[in-house]
């Protein structure tokens, strides 16, 4: 296969392909979702990406009864119901999307210099609401991702809003630029700005597994794997880098989704950790702590769930 400085589109039955010298990407019909992220023959998605909503309940959500308050939230999380994709390839936006027999046309030598497809959701909640994924792809392969959060009127208030990328295997670290140590809304004021390391992915080991491991601001962070689920790839060290996109995001990179956390009572109950979990969140709830025995989080620190939100960040496969 020769490669020019265009993309290579691939226009399946069921996906969507977009592919250059060192990247493939697969959108999924079928599953709503970017099916596959493969930089420099590493694939970097176990499962595709969707928006998330929960994080494991903490000590105070408990005192003040904001996991029940939120419940929506979980079945929301862990389930996702795409209701309409569109793609658009350089400046033509396709009025349905291009399958059988409508993609009999293309050849197998299609070029682009940029492509988008869009994801729209119905969240899981009572009322429900709409959540966009865009997925944009310039011309060497970098992806900008933007999620857009639709406020509405009556629905529960919110742990987070952000996107799960779920990894094939445990990243051996990571490094990010952002703020120092673990932060979050409320607890940003003693942190310092620098360039940070992190070796593996540490989870907090509190007596009852709850939310832990959120840097807030943060420029970019990069995470470091040395395996991968695919026996014929030569062992040694691949990384993956998300850049902010006008402003700084806010991230957790952890081997366990916010559902493992919360089912598991006791430290000992969680599972072997396997998977590399990274959340790009917009919207991160305060933990509080004024006490853990009925005060709510500070109203400055909540989520509205009546508002729109919207963040982009950028997945780059070079430096």
């Amino acid at each position: 296969m020769v490669y020019t400085n265009k993309l290579q589109i691939i226009y399946g039955d069921a996906t969507f392909g977009v592919r250059g010298a060192n990247f493939h990407y697969i959108f999924s019909y079928e599953k709503g979702s970017l099916e596959s992220l493969n930089i420099d023959d590493k694939e970097w998605l176990y499962r595709c990406p969707t928006p998330t909503f929960w994080q494991a309940t903490t000590d105070n959500d408990r005192g003040n009864q904001f996991n029940l308050k939120a419940a929506q939230w979980l079945g929301a999380d862990m389930f996702t119901k795409c209701t309409k994709i569109e793609v658009s390839v350089d400046d033509y936006k396709f009025d349905d999307l291009p399958i059988a027999p409508f993609n009999n046309q293309f050849s197998n030598h299609e070029e682009a210099d940029k492509v988008e497809v869009t994801f729209y959701y119905e969240t899981l909640t009572s009322p429900s609401t709409e959540v966009r994924v865009i997925y944009s792809i310039d011309h060497d392969g970098e992806i900008t991702i933007t999620m857009h959060y639709s406020g509405k009127k009556g629905l529960p208030p919110l742990p987070v809003i952000g996107l799960r990328l779920v990894m094939p295997t445990k990243a051996t670290g990571f490094d990010y630029t952002g703020l120092s140590g673990e932060t979050y809304p409320d607890r940003m004021a003693g942190a310092k700005r620098g360039k940070f390391h992190i070796d593996g992915l540490p989870v907090t080991r509190y007596l009852v597994p709850q939310e832990n491991g959120m840097h807030m601001e943060t420029e970019q962070v990069e995470i470091h794997a040395n395996s991968s689920l695919n026996n014929a790839h030569q062992t040694g060290n691949f990384n993956l880098l998300i850049r902010q996109n006008n402003q700084p995001f806010n991230f957790s990179c952890l081997p366990y989704t916010a559902e493992e956390l919360e089912n598991a009572t006791h430290i000992e109950e969680l599972p072997p950790a396997r998977r590399t979990v990274l959340v790009i969140a917009g919207a991160v709830r305060g933990v509080g702590g004024i006490d853990s025995w009925g005060a709510d989080v500070e109203e400055e620190y909540h989520i509205d769930p009546e508002k729109d939100y919207e963040f982009s960040f950028k997945i780059t496969n070079h430096k």
